[in-house]
């Protein structure tokens, strides 16, 4: 049981960092990114081209699946989602964007990267074995659950501490307040989203080096990502944090007791029963 605890741990701190990029974006410009998994996807990618490929060092390639997939982030809000937010009379017609893109990243992807499974070789290789033997944790999943933790940590001081932070958070409380106060919305809609893309490209990265990726694997990340934010309550930090590791802790444990087919049946099933209960998420508020 220790064993599947640890796992579980080690797994939602990754999809913590996947859902805080989701609820960011969300909580900034009012848009599900459906691509986010999208982003993933490219971030995965990214890395086994520069480390798995080129032979760079791991920590290049997440740096630059982090930067590049920023930079997909501030393309697709300047260019796509932008101009529909400016013009839309219907929320659908930012959702119909998102479903876009992500339709878009997807089947760009399988053109050019084709349906086969890619791997990269191991980051750090051995095992650490703690509890009298009862817990063996490799050192390469270490790696993914410290470097989560840490880009998790990092984001919520530069969120809570620096001035763009503090903007950020103005635009996601009101936007019209933060206009007068002087706050430039695009620009930091621009950030936030940008921010939420590179943060699915360092958990792409972070875990290709586990699972490896394909071009099909964004749709199964999206989902994963929107029953995070269910959870935990859309637009919340601590409830994207909170569905993460609740998630990866289901994941582990159905897993290792139940049939592998079962394990999200009844994961969607408990999802529907909360959400009769909590619409609102654990900690989310009524809109409005």
């Amino acid at each position: 049981m220790e064993q599947v605890i640890a796992n579980g741990l080690i797994l939602g701190s990754a999809y913590a960092l996947i859902a805080l990029g989701l609820t960011m974006v969300f909580s900034i410009m009012r848009v599900v990114n459906f691509a986010h998994g999208q982003m993933y996807m490219l971030g995965g990618f990214v890395t086994y081209y520069v480390y798995g490929q080129r032979g760079c060092p791991f920590w290049v390639a997440l740096l630059a699946s982090a930067a590049s997939l920023a930079l997909v982030g501030v393309l697709f809000n300047r260019y796509l989602f932008q101009p529909v937010l400016e013009h839309a009379t219907r929320e659908e017609n930012s959702m119909l964007m998102a479903v876009g893109t992500a339709l878009l990243l997807e089947n760009s992807a399988l053109t050019v990267f084709g349906e086969k499974q890619r791997g990269v070789p191991e980051v750090i290789e051995g095992v650490l074995n703690l509890g009298d033997g009862d817990i063996f944790m490799p050192y390469a999943s270490l790696l993914v659950c410290g470097v989560s933790l840490a880009c998790i940590v990092a984001l919520l001081l530069f969120v809570q501490y620096t001035k763009p932070g503090r903007a950020l958070r103005a635009v996601a409380q009101d936007k019209d307040a933060a206009t007068l106060q002087g706050v430039n919305v695009k620009q930091v809609m621009t950030l936030g989203f940008s921010l939420g893309a590179a943060l699915a490209g360092v958990a792409g990265g972070l875990l290709v080096t586990l699972y490896g990726v394909n071009s099909g694997v964004g749709t199964n990340i999206s989902t994963k990502a929107f029953i995070m934010i269910m959870i935990g309550g859309a637009g919340v930090t601590a409830g994207a944090i909170v569905g993460g590791f609740m998630l990866g802790m289901a994941e582990a444990l159905g897993y290792e007791f139940l049939p592998s087919s079962l394990t999200y049946l009844l994961i969607f099933v408990g999802m529907i029963v909360f959400l009769l209960y909590k619409p609102n998420g654990m900690f989310g508020k009524p809109w409005g």
